[in-house]
Order: structure tokens, then C-alpha cells, then sequence
């Protein structure tokens, strides 16, 4: 056990610092857009115009105190052992959303649980758990998820419970990233191809009922058709961006002179942080903020390749479920503020205002993190073997 432990201890030598250096970067970023992007909306709400910004910079620092925890303190043998409670963890999570007096409603949407004067969403905690319930999964029952529908329908099962628990929220965006974050996981666990392509019929099928069962969600899917047709109504949020970005041009206005956030963009600090910072920042700062979420992505993902070579699926599974997270979050977010894709209410990780996505965006780069230290200290102690 000694030598486990050894091998296992988490070092600064070991540490992956380029990704651990990208991550950082990226949530500095957002301390300073979320900064500029709230001044004005928090002085005239609130009297107060750090008050986001102040909010914000103790949600980081929480986020590297648990970053920091999950790292040293919890090796990844342990969230295996403790995998099965990660999805009755999400489950309960979003059921605590529907007692009386613990949820909270916000524009409509019952998404946040209020806790001594901070709010918590479930959502962001119940990806999480999911991914490691589907990692665990994949890493029991590869071979029947491979040759048989059941194995493979079932963990589907399980995203549909949680999807409808979102539903009822509703949080359709979550749902969106969920079921390409366990798509994307049973794709790369080896699952047959014409599986997905029979699967895709229900699925398109499924959205298409969902998108149009809500008068708000066809309102959005007409708005991104042609914004400029209510460009004052269903559309507003969307031209309000599409403005900031022309305003943008390649350099940007300069930090803190954003037009579009002085009232005119609706959730600039949240939603559509990307919008002012293309105002502020211009083309080239986005393009820098597309390359470093890029890298963090690609990274992790060579790491889950690394260790399913090993043989560490679990470990594998779960690094490439995070992967699909934050690139599918991303892709949304970046995709709605630049009017490539309907309008969703999700955060940009490590930019965008907000606890629940901070600290569970650390824990994740955390986990990735222990992944590759555990695996550097093995792959070390067989060249000493070796040698």
C-alpha cells in the first residue's frame, strides 16, 4: 500500500500545467468580462456595481479550494468505489428543486435552489454525477453494451429520467448536453454504429415534440430563423448580439466601453458574456478564447485515449465524459451568442457569472488533473522497472 501511495500522491512535478495554466487563464478572463459586464446592471439594481464581480471572484476562489481538494484528497480508485451514488446524488439534486421553499423561479424556470442568500443549480451537479455513473457503467458492462440492446438501452433509460426531471424545469440546454455528453461516451465505448443511426430517428423525432410542446421554444426556433423579423420581441436577445459583435470588429471598442451591455443586452454577464467581450475584445480576443477552450478540450481528450491504452477505462470514460461536457456547453453558448443556434440558457464554463457552473467546472478539471498524475506516477514507476 505504501508503494501505491506513492505512486498515487499527487505533485506539483506531475501536474499537468499547460491545461492546469489554460483552465486558469479562461477563469481570470471571465472574473475581468463578468466584471465589465455587470458594473452597470448591478449599480442601477442593486446600488452596488461590484456586486457581481465581488460574488464571482468568492465563487473562484471556492472553485480553486475545491479544485484543490479534489486533487490532493481524492483519488480516482475512490470516485469508482463511489460511483453508484453519484446517480441517485444527481437524482436527488433535482428533485430538491420541487420542495417548497427551496427552489427558486427565475424568468419562468425553476432552476436554482436559494441557500443562505447563494444559489445552487442542480443541473450543472447532476452532470457531473451522471458522468460517473456512466463511466462505471461503460467500464462494467463494455462487452454487453457492444453485442447486445440491452445493455446499450439502458444507461439511455436512465438520461431519459434525468431529462424529464429537467424538463419539468424546464432546462432544455442541460438536456442538450447531456445527451451528447452519453452519446458521445457509448460512441467512443465502442457501441455499434447503425445503433446510433436508429436511435438518431427517435431522438429527432423527440426533439422535434419537445421544441414545439412549449409556445416560448417555437418562439426561439422562429426568432433564430430571421431575429430581424421581431427584432423587438422574440428576437431582441439575439440581434442585441449580433449588434455587438459587428460593433466588435477585429480589436474591439476596449475593455469596459461595451454599448450593447449598458441595457440593451439581456444577461450580458451570464448567457451572453461572449457578446460583450466580441464588443469589447473584438475578433481577435474571441479567436484567442476559442483556442484556449480548444486546447483545454483536445488535452483532455489525448489524456482519456492514454489511459483507455492502459486498460483504465473507468478512468478513461470519465475524463472522456468531461471532455463532452465542457466542449458541448461551449459549442452551445458560443454558437447561440453568434446566432449559428437557437437561443439556450447556458453558461460559458469558467466565463459566464455563476457558482454552480465555477465549482463544478473545477472539480471536473480537478479530476482530470488526479487522471494524469495517477497516470505519470504508474508509467514512472515501469521505467524504473524497466530500468
Amino acid at each position: 500500500m505504501k508503494l501505491e501511495w506513492q505512486v498515487l500522491r499527487p505533485t506539483l512535478a506531475r501536474i499537468d500545467v499547460p491545461l492546469l495554466a489554460a483552465a486558469l487563464s479562461l477563469s481570470l478572463l471571465g472574473l475581468v468580462m463578468v466584471t465589465s459586464a455587470s458594473l452597470q446592471i448591478a449599480e442601477t439594481r442593486l446600488g452596488e456595481p461590484f456586486y457581481y464581480a465581488l460574488r464571482h471572484g468568492i465563487y473562484l476562489l471556492m472553485g480553486l479550494g475545491v479544485g484543490l481538494f479534489v486533487y490532493t484528497l481524492v483519488p480516482l480508485s475512490l470516485l469508482e468505489k463511489i460511483r453508484f451514488l453519484a446517480l441517485p446524488a444527481a437524482v436527488f439534486a433535482l428533485l430538491l428543486l420541487f420542495i417548497p421553499g427551496l427552489g427558486r423561479e427565475v424568468n419562468g424556470s425553476l432552476r436554482w435552489i436559494s441557500i443562505a442568500g447563494f444559489t445552487l443549480q442542480p443541473s450543472e451537479v447532476a452532470k457531473l454525477g451522471f458522468v460517473m455513473y456512466l463511466a462505471g457503467y461503460i467500464a462494467q458492462r463494455r462487452t454487453e453494451l457492444q453485442t447486445t440492446w440491452k445493455g446499450f438501452l439502458l444507461p439511455l433509460m436512465v438520461m431519459g429520467m434525468l431529462a424529464l426531471l429537467l424538463l419539468m424545469q424546464p432546462d432544455f440546454g442541460a438536456v442538450v448536453v447531456l445527451g451528447v455528453a452519453a452519446m458521445g461516451m457509448l460512441f467512443l465505448a465502442g457501441v455499434p454504429t447503425q445503433r446510433f443511426l436508429l436511435l438518431s430517428l427517435v431522438v429527432v423525432v423527440l426533439a422535434a415534440v419537445v421544441a414545439f410542446a412549449q409556445p416560448y421554444r417555437v418562439a426561439r426556433l422562429m426568432s433564430f430563423m430571421d431575429p430581424w423579423a421581431d427584432q423587438f420581441g422574440s428576437g431582441y436577445q439575439l440581434t442585441q448580439s449580433l449588434i455587438a459583435f459587428g460593433r466588435g470588429h477585429w480589436f474591439g471598442v476596449g475593455l469596459g466601453n461595451s454599448v450593447q451591455k449598458l441595457f440593451y443586452l439581456p444577461e450580458a454577464h451570464t448567457d451572453f458574456v461572449f457578446a460583450v467581450m466580441a464588443e469589447e475584445l473584438g475578433l481577435i480576443g474571441n479567436l484567442l478564447l476559442i483556442a484556449a477552450f480548444t486546447f483545454v478540450i483536445a488535452r483532455i481528450f489525448l489524456l482519456g485515449g492514454r489511459l483507455e491504452q492502459r486498460g483504465w477505462f473507468y478512468h478513461a470514460q470519465l475524463v472522456y465524459g468531461i471532455a463532452l461536457i465542457f466542449s458541448t456547453q461551449a459549442l452551445i453558448n458560443l454558437g447561440v451568442n453568434m446566432g449559428v443556434l437557437p437561443t439556450k440558457g447556458l453558461t460559458l464554463p469558467f466565463v459566464s457569472y455563476g457558482g454552480s457552473s465555477l465549482l463544478v467546472s473545477a472539480a471536473m478539471v480537478a479530476i482530470v488533473l488526479r487522471a494524469g498524475t495517477e497516470l505519470q506516477g504508474y508509467e514512472a514507476r515501469e521505467r524504473g522497472r524497466v530500468r
